[in-house]
């Protein structure tokens, strides 16, 4: 290796040669993401705990549905409350691609690709450190904080993917050069197309870029690159099935704090919750990297920094998004204060070499090779037994009882189990409610909330549904009320109770 020559203060230069065979050899973001693939799949019992939430199931349906027909849903095809009403499947993208993996190798596919999805999240998150001249050592040290804060949401979903569009719009926007040229604004429009077909978060594309062009205008420069991108990322995602309807739905849709507030992960973080500290600390870095960043003269980062904070500290939903965004962030600010004061040269001397030693590996000729590894551990019989949907959290069991109603049955079922019910009859099985809460309004919800907590109003609401069976977890008060009105329970066991109206 040619040495690196150190000047005090001042970002390291990285060698551009490369050992023989670094296609072999992995670089630290390799690891961290094989490390990350891993943790997920097995040590975190991915195989299953990404199915907790039972939206996978409708997801995955829905994907298979499109596979199948080569079409999108217009209209709701699952339950019978909204059934043939207007339905923007505005994941329709991510989810053909979950409904491909199951096609091909059932759930241990799905958890594969979704685990597969994190770990390239990792892989990104490294280049974004250093594209941001981060420290080597810190970037390292923030990694552990990173799986800490994502893992809240490792879910089979297709806000995963949302995750690597946001880094990579950030890591774009770190190395744009001007002028903004043709080649420019053929790769942000092809992108962020791309991205309002995969996931809804893609108005954070213009965000990002608007941000970054004020920074540029308040240090009087460059701003003119990232109007253009602002322009054409904000434009570009028309290129999707609803045109602009999809702007508009998703905008209701977010500013409906009335339906928002009755959504459990966009509600805040239980900050007293075990395990937490790291979230904490996460958010404690995150804030104060955006307070050296405005002393670094870099505003763009300080307001990203503090907008997506304060997103996080408003909602659950949005932690992940500071571990993504906002440690790498956190890690140049404090590197480059650090440089600025001359403390710690040692430390800074040593990490860069560390860097210079690691840029000259990548290793990306594994990746084939850890996915098969990794799908054949799925495939072991003790692991292929227990993978799937949680059956402590939902009714595996109790389903051969389900399956065995008239197709007549009016079933009620809580929108836990609604997503389940669907992947489980392939969308045959209508139901009361699932987790598409913009599609039910928030109306519905307050309704639904009043029925299942047995308040005042709730029998009124609960007849004019006609229902004929109720699934129900064991615990919910709306078992006893039920009985006490003459319904008979069919099936019990440790998760869910079935229960007919007059026991037949």
């Amino acid at each position: 290796m040619r040495p690196v020559k150190e000047l005090p203060g001042q970002p390291w230069r990285l060698p551009r040669s490369r050992v023989r065979f670094a296609w072999l050899l992995p670089d630290v973001a390799l690891i961290a993401a094989c490390v990350a693939l891993f943790d997920c799949l097995f040590l975190f019992q991915g195989y299953q705990k990404l199915f907790r939430d039972s939206d996978a199931g409708w997801h995955i349906r829905t994907g298979e549905a499109i596979l199948a027909r080569g079409e999108l849903p217009r209209a709701d095809p699952y339950s019978f409350t909204r059934a043939g009403q207007p339905w923007f499947a505005w994941e329709w993208m991510a989810d053909a691609a979950a409904g491909a993996a199951h096609r091909a190798a059932g759930l241990s596919g799905v958890a594969l690709f979704y685990a597969a999805a994190m770990a390239a999240g990792v892989w990104l998150w490294f280049r974004l450190q250093w594209a941001l001249d981060g420290s080597f050592l810190l970037a390292c040290a923030m990694a552990p904080l990173l799986l800490s804060t994502c893992n809240l949401h490792w879910l089979a979903r297709p806000h995963v993917l949302s995750w690597l569009f946001l880094l990579t719009a950030l890591l774009y926007a770190e190395r744009a050069r001007p002028p903004f040229r043709f080649r420019h604004a053929v790769e942000v429009a092809i992108f962020t197309a791309l991205w309002a077909n995969v996931h809804a978060s893609f108005f954070f594309a213009p965000l990002v870029a608007l941000v970054y062009a004020a920074g540029c205008a308040i240090r009087r420069g460059g701003a003119l690159w990232y109007l253009w991108a602002a322009l054409i990322s904000a434009i570009a995602p028309l290129a999707n099935p609803y045109g602009w309807h999809l702007y508009a739905h998703v905008f209701r849709y977010l500013t409906d704090s009335d339906l928002l507030s009755r959504i459990g992960e966009f509600q805040s973080f239980d900050y007293h919750a075990a395990g937490s500290w790291p979230i904490i600390v996460t958010l404690i870095v995150g804030i104060s990297g955006g307070a050296l960043a405005l002393a670094g003269r870099r505003p763009e980062h300080f307001a990203l920094a503090m907008l997506i904070s304060a997103m996080g500290l408003r909602s659950a939903r949005a932690l992940p998004m500071v571990a993504l965004l906002i440690l790498p962030l956190a890690n140049a600010a404090i590197t480059g204060a650090l440089r600025r004061a001359a403390v710690l040269d040692g430390f800074l001397a040593y990490s860069g070499r560390l860097r210079a030693l690691d840029a000259r590996f990548s290793g990306l000729a594994l990746v084939p090779l850890v996915l098969i590894a990794s799908f054949f551990l799925l495939r072991t019989p003790s692991i292929q037994a227990a993978t799937g949907f949680p059956p402590d959290q939902f009714p595996v069991a109790a389903y051969s009882q389900v399956a065995r109603l008239p197709a007549t049955a009016r079933l009620f079922a809580p929108d836990k189990f609604g997503g389940y019910l669907i992947y489980r009859s392939r969308g045959v099985r209508k139901v009361f409610f699932d987790g598409r809460s913009d599609l039910y309004g928030a109306e519905f919800l307050k309704q639904y909330g009043r029925m299942v907590q047995v308040r005042p109003g709730w029998r009124e609401y609960w007849e004019s549904f006609h229902f004929t069976h109720a699934l129900l977890p064991d615990d919910y008060p709306l078992v006893p009320a039920l009985e006490q009105l003459g319904w008979k329970p069919v099936y019990r066991d440790q998760t869910a109770t079935l229960l007919a109206k007059g026991g037949t």
